[in-house]
């Protein structure tokens, strides 16, 4: 059909969902290959011996139970687009037990401080109202499947985890949680349209429609008033929200118990679950700076618990000098689903310079209702008790985020070196410097390219990068060498990472395998009770936990994976590299502001080495 056509047909627009049906199934690596991979990652922990011990209990692995194992689970992925799903769901997220807001919640700061909307009391509900009403029109433009397609050169990304940023919930389970949705595009019916504010210990809701129209920043802005208003001359409220930063299963008692205690919780409960999302209004102040977001940060990760709903997919944060924080249940989705929302509210926000330049017209829409729980001494008191272990766990937390504002992206390209790799080999050196040691690392490749792709890992610490650490810490090295070694790794990184995003990598295939084992309930196979295995960061073990989250201007993080670990989360613009590391202060060898000042220095050397090799 000519263009012409196509536009009189209406149909040149892609629909944000069509190619879900389309999309490839999640492949399974041929086995020897995987085997290999992991051979070539565990090398660098083990020396001579050790490696060959493993080699032979690999080689075993292969000719044996491996090889049963496999076939049972290229059966279970002819039956499914995605073999993995479900099970990473449960193992990576859904069965832990530990407190998930904690330790596997997402968050980062909002970038408006750098150009609409600096710090500044008294700024609180205004530019709230503003940043609500773009993510309404997102959440609108998902609904009639207008986001764009998002591609990966001509690949097709899978879209479903989109759907996740509205209207979902994690229910706490006694023993496995899960995770509740209504969202629905307009096709597919009514979707729920109310928000959920929390202020002060209040929980209060109101619909973000009204006649069939949506409300505008005035009459959010009347919500939000009358809100703050209320929450700010009556006494605080009980602060239910807390409860959600409970170990899981301890939750989900707490949770059965309010549902028993009248039977009228389970309906907030429910109204909470459904809403588009929460707004958190915190009376804290976090200092930020366009270099420094560290306040800004851990207090959107680590702030109050009574304005949080730790187990909502989006919680928007705003704080009492107008600064902003997003703070998401991990589960549902991955970073870029939320950053691609975020980037296009703040684009909107920048285009209209922080204002807005609609009517003032307020139509008489219903005040906000109260959703107010009935509790008895015992909730009370747990949470009491629930918020003096929360403020235990999260001050033992070392989290700075700094902006290196050297150079960027732009001279990285310049050099034409891949910008991800620099800055994940300048880590794999201050590591190195730092602890004279290599440190595992698990580095999150996208797999959605396939049928709900989520993630795969590219492990950092390859031979090829220890080498080249250890020839810029010897001093006899020439910068000839260096630059060899340094290019070697380099390659080595790029390949990984494009073989895992074509999911060709091994860590989820060796965890199907190990599952498939559990499944038939078989022991553990010998290759995962192995010391390689978790010295290489195995079954949760790696000592760096890194993500990039892009581009643009938003920068995220996620705690450390392992006590003795660092999180390490870095977006990369042109000018200049976002580093957001944290670690746990009660561990004597990790220091966050250490290593993350050691990484802007190994920046630096990394520039000079390429610069000297030009000379």
């Amino acid at each position: 059909i000519s263009i012409m056509e196509k536009q009189v047909l209406g149909s040149s627009e892609e629909r944000t969902f069509q190619y879900q049906d389309s999309l490839p199934s999640l492949p399974v690596p041929p086995l020897d290959e995987s085997l290999t991979k992991y051979l070539d990652a565990v090398k660098p922990f083990l020396n001579q011996e050790e490696y060959q011990r493993t080699a032979d209990i690999v080689k075993k692995f292969e000719n044996g139970i491996g090889k049963e194992l496999h076939q049972k689970l290229l059966e279970r992925a002819k039956t499914r687009r995605n073999w993995l799903e479900d099970w990473w769901l449960n193992v990576a997220y859904l069965d832990l037990r530990i407190s998930t807001q904690i330790h596997c919640n997402m968050g980062g700061p909002g970038p408006y401080i750098e150009h609409c909307w600096p710090p500044k009391e008294g700024t609180q509900i205004e530019r709230a109202c503003i940043n609500i009403w773009h993510t309404l029109k997102y959440w609108d433009l998902l609904r009639a499947e207008k986001v764009a397609i998002e591609r990966s050169g001509d690949a097709v990304l899978d879209m479903s985890q989109f759907r996740m940023l509205f209207c979902t919930c994690k229910i706490p389970g006694v023993s496995r949680d899960s995770i509740d949705s209504y969202f629905k595009t307009e096709t597919e019916g009514e979707c729920p349209s109310h928000l959920i504010v929390l202020c002060r210990g209040r929980v209060f809701a109101f619909d973000a429609m009204h006649e069939g129209n949506m409300v505008t920043p005035p009459e959010i802005f009347r919500q939000l008033t009358y809100i703050q208003k209320r929450c700010h001359s009556e006494p605080d409220g009980p602060g239910l929200a807390a409860l959600t930063s409970n170990e899981r299963t301890k939750w989900a008692e707490l949770r059965e118990y309010l549902i028993e205690l009248d039977p009228k919780n389970l309906t907030l409960l429910e109204k909470i679950q459904r809403s588009l999302f929460v707004v958190c209004l915190d009376d804290a102040s976090p200092y930020a700076t366009p270099e420094d977001y560290t306040e800004l940060t851990r207090l959107g990760l680590t702030g109050d618990p009574t304005v949080r709903w730790g187990d909502k997919s989006y919680n928007s944060i705003f704080f009492s000098n107008g600064t902003c924080s997003a703070f998401c249940d991990h589960s549902p989705f991955d970073a870029m689903a939320l950053i691609t929302m975020l980037s296009f509210a703040e684009k909107k926000i920048i285009e209209n310079e922080g204002k807005w330049k609609g009517s003032d017209k307020v139509r008489d829409i219903p005040w906000p209702e109260e959703l107010v729980f009935t509790v008895d001494q015992k909730i009370i008191n747990e949470i009491g008790r629930t918020k003096e272990l929360y403020y235990k766990k999260v001050s033992d937390l070392q989290l700075v985020n700094y902006a290196f504002t050297s150079f960027g992206k732009a001279l990285i390209r310049k050099k034409k070196l891949h910008p991800d790799t620099f800055v994940q080999l300048a880590l794999q050196l201050a590591y190195y410097k730092c602890h004279g040691r290599p440190g595992c690392c698990y580095e999150t490749a996208m797999t959605r390219r396939f049928y709900h792709g989520r993630t795969e890992t590219i492990r950092p610490c390859t031979v090829e990068a220890v080498e080249w650490c250890k020839s810029m810490l010897d001093p006899s090295d020439s910068t000839y060498e260096r630059l060899q070694l340094m290019h070697k790794a380099f390659a080595k990184h790029n390949k990984m990472r494009k073989e895992c995003e074509n999911g060709k990598g091994f860590d989820r295939h060796l965890l199907g395998l190990l599952l498939i084992a559990q499944e038939q309930g078989l022991p553990a196979p010998e290759i995962y009770t192995d010391n390689a295995f978790t010295a290489s960061g195995g079954g949760g073990n790696f000592v760096l936990s890194t993500s990039l989250t892009g581009y643009t201007r938003f920068s995220g993080s996620a705690l450390p994976m392992v006590q003795h670990g660092y999180g390490f989360f870095y977006s990369i613009r042109d000018d200049r590299i976002v580093v957001n590391c944290s670690s746990w202060k009660s561990c004597p060898e990790t220091d966050a502001e250490v290593l993350c000042r050691t990484v802007f220095q190994c920046f630096q050397d990394m520039l000079q080495l390429t610069i000297a090799a030009q000379l």
